[in-house]
């Protein structure tokens, strides 16, 4: 006798698998294969091979100058943001359970604001003219003259890397925060005994013992670093010249505003591939055995 199969729960999990083809694994296998076609507005298509990964990556000098900055971006913000995120959750858990509540809600609400708003307070903020930061420095009289922090190469890039590191590590501190709750009293019982001051106990239990939470958002973080949009497209536009220019707007630039499909999709699997090996590379040296805490 033949077994019935039930399909209701394929019914269940049908719209969202739906939206998973046509929203995600379509657009990305359209892209895969645009890296490898010439696309014209007027629907021609023609196979192109490696070219545009040639006129695209190898020889365009733009992609290289927004790989640099967005590397320099990166290298700043993701370490700064994970330690900052460590030292506060750790401050945070000497609290009693009612406080750690008051401060998970006041560290996280600004990471539900959209990046779009933020932008626009960080860019009135460096205003050379009228901008808060600038006001502040001229009153404490440590400097004499408004500094152009978005309009001047020398200031742009760290300007965005000063943004970046203002911002509060919301996650971080809740992730942070959650792991240590896991983490068995017994150990810091057992090294008081020992006579371990808290420091000592801060660096040989809890750092180790986190491990896993920071391998999680130190990819997290880079590949967010690596993706940076937003802060980009609202604050500079990629300039002054190409001073702020990354890959993810650099990307956004070649296929809706000079219409190079074909050369975009080259320079997306490309920054694919730079995230996936930088992941992977991280997971080998940083790994340790053990479970997410």
């Amino acid at each position: 006798m033949k077994r019935r199969i039930d399909i209701t729960p394929y019914l269940f999990i049908l719209p969202a698998f739906l939206f998973f083809v046509v929203f995600i694994l379509y657009p990305v296998i359209r892209a895969l294969l645009l890296a490898f076609q010439d696309y014209q507005l007027t629907g021609e298509v023609r196979f192109v091979g490696f070219k545009n990964f040639v006129d695209g990556v190898i020889k365009d000098p733009v992609f290289w100058i927004a790989m640099k900055n967005t590397v320099l971006y990166s290298i700043v913000r993701v370490p700064i943001n994970v330690f900052v995120g460590l030292i506060i959750a750790t401050l945070i858990y000497q609290c009693s359970h009612r406080w750690q509540s008051v401060f998970r809600a006041a560290y996280y609400l600004p990471g539900v604001i959209s990046l779009v708003v933020i932008s626009m307070v960080w860019k009135w903020l460096f205003n050379p003219n009228y901008g808060l930061l600038n006001q502040l420095l001229l009153k404490m009289q440590l400097i004499t003259q408004p500094i152009p922090w978005l309009t001047s190469s020398k200031f742009a890039l760290p300007s965005l890397m000063l943004m970046a590191i203002l911002s509060s590590p919301g996650s971080a501190i809740i992730l942070y925060l959650a792991a240590m709750s896991n983490i068995p009293k017994s150990l810091y019982e057992a090294a008081s005994l020992e006579g371990a001051d808290e420091f000592t106990q801060w660096w040989k239990i809890t750092v180790p013992l986190l491990n896993n939470t920071t391998l999680y958002l130190l990819v997290m973080n880079t590949i967010a670093s690596f993706q940076v949009f937003t802060q980009v497209y609202v604050m500079t536009k990629g300039g002054p010249g190409y001073a702020t220019t990354m890959v993810a707007p650099l990307i956004y630039f070649r296929a809706f505003k000079d219409y190079e499909f074909g050369i975009a999709s080259a320079q997306a699997l490309v920054l694919f591939l730079i995230i996936l090996s930088i992941s992977l590379i991280q997971f080998k040296y940083i790994r340790r055995r053990g479970e997410y805490i």
